[in-house]
């Protein structure tokens, strides 16, 4: 029998990694898990700042000039409390790309002043629907049920407009091998950035340039959480990791998504966006530490926190690692254990590749 290799991720990352996914922390409201990310972090850093929309920042050599962002985002999508009726039922809206079609009979927690109000998304039974006519899920019918009969009720319970919303569903491991929760999207990006920085300290690893790692807010909502971020920073170099999506599952188109598997290694993105030295300088730490990785192209934009860092004050070297993920922005995000493990291998191998005052410029 081969003998299993052992795994960078301890008994106690996982279990900052479930108390992580399970905590809410929709876009905008991101600062219980922000605060649950710097608690984990700190002992494995120098210092650490947040800035005023909740952006958390842990720093390795603060006094050094040359500065290396590695970032994820914080938030989850959710949803928001828009219209509630005179007989106490609740409709909504967006907070992010929350899918509308996996709403009905769902479980959701609502946010109040006062705690949590449990309610659930109604739907009428199979028996009443007329099949000729059949209704699909829209913004527009999908409605919440908190058990109250009049809107009076509701608010009793403290809810009002603009109580954010979010699903109950919880983290959970399938068959040994997919880390499987809501906010997988990117609260994982947030857990491996995080492990990138135990490694160093358990490595003993002395960088010789200033580490900054981001954990942004508001990504869900258009990257405004790194745009804001990148500012205060003002960084040399940024290497981004998001999520991406898995391939392989039923529905999946790969013409138009790109042939992309969970299980096969992080996926290295070419475009505008990404420059293309620091993308040649992840693929030679990935290829000198036999570490399995995609590819994938994007067009314009990458649609990541990558393009607010590589088109802001005045163009930030970027690169982006992304992890496969099946099924997102479902409650059931499933993403590889191994993938985890080796995004967080080739974020950590990068850096140690990175010199003081590296030049990424096309031209010298």
């Amino acid at each position: 029998m081969a003998k299993k290799k052992n795994s960078i991720i301890d008994k106690n990352a996982s279990a900052f990694l479930e108390k992580y996914i399970n905590n809410a922390a929709p876009t905008g409201f991101e600062t219980e898990g922000q605060k649950l990310w710097l608690n984990y972090i700190k002992p494995y850093v120098d210092d650490y700042f947040v800035d005023n929309y909740g952006t958390a920042v842990a720093v390795i050599n603060p006094k050094a000039t040359y500065k290396v962002v590695i970032e994820a985002h914080a938030d989850e999508i959710s949803w928001f409390v828009h219209y509630i009726t005179s007989d106490g039922f609740i409709y909504l809206r967006r907070n992010g790309g929350s899918d509308h079609q996996i709403a009905p009979s769902k479980r959701v927690n609502i946010h109040t002043d006062k705690g949590i109000v449990k309610a659930v998304f109604g739907w009428p039974a199979i028996h009443v629907r007329d099949a000729a006519k059949e209704e699909t899920p829209t913004l527009k019918n999908i409605f919440l049920d908190c058990g109250c009969n009049s809107k009076k009720e509701v608010e009793a319970l403290g809810i009002h407009v603009g109580c954010v919303i979010t699903y109950e569903d919880e983290f959970m491991v399938l068959n040994d091998r997919y880390y499987v929760g809501r906010a997988l999207d990117n609260r994982i990006g947030g857990f491996m950035i995080a492990q990138v920085a135990k490694l160093l300290k358990e490595n003993k690893v002395k960088l010789p340039f200033g580490l900054y790692i981001t954990n942004s807010v508001q990504e869900e909502v258009g990257l405004r959480g790194a745009e804001m971020i990148t500012h205060t920073i003002k960084p040399n170099l940024a290497i981004i990791t998001d999520v991406c999506h898995d391939t392989q599952s039923p529905m999946m188109n790969k013409i138009a998504s790109g042939d992309l598997s969970c299980g096969k290694g992080p996926v290295l993105t070419y475009g505008p966006a990404v420059q293309n030295n620091v993308l040649k300088l992840v693929i030679d730490a990935a290829n000198k530490n036999k570490i399995p990785f995609q590819r994938a192209a994007a067009s314009r934009a990458t649609g990541t926190d990558t393009d607010a860092f590589a088109y802001s004050i005045g163009g930030v070297p970027s690169a982006l690692i992304s992890l496969p993920l099946r099924y997102m922005h479902t409650t059931v995000e499933s993403v590889h254990k191994e993938d985890v493990e080796n995004v967080i291998k080739l974020i950590y191998e990068t850096l140690r590749t990175v010199k003081n005052n590296h030049d990424f410029k096309y031209i010298k």
